[in-house]
């Protein structure tokens, strides 16, 4: 099924495993560029590899506590670094 939503970016908190990995997985299917975050560093570079293997799709990994205001801030930074969505086609 086609979502509409191939080339856009999306921001995938407490990803590295569970749920959260769940929706990131399915979204990297549907072609969506990812940024991924969890507190843990080993096993969220692991979930990254994982999913750019499988799917082929860009993913940032951003180990940070989102709970704290640097932890916000660089989740935040490094999902705006992406653009939103690709240029129109012409």
């Amino acid at each position: 099924m086609d979502l509409g939503i191939s080339g856009k970016s999306a921001l995938v908190c407490a990803a590295s495993k569970g749920l959260g990995r769940g929706v990131a997985e399915a979204l990297a299917a549907a072609g969506v560029r990812l940024t991924i975050n969890a507190r843990g560093e080993e096993t969220l570079a692991q979930t990254a590899a994982a999913i750019r293997a499988a799917h082929g799709t860009p993913v940032t990994a951003i180990a940070a506590d989102i709970t704290t205001e640097e932890g916000r801030a660089r989740v935040l930074a490094a999902a705006r670094s992406r653009p939103i969505c690709s240029p129109p086609s012409r």
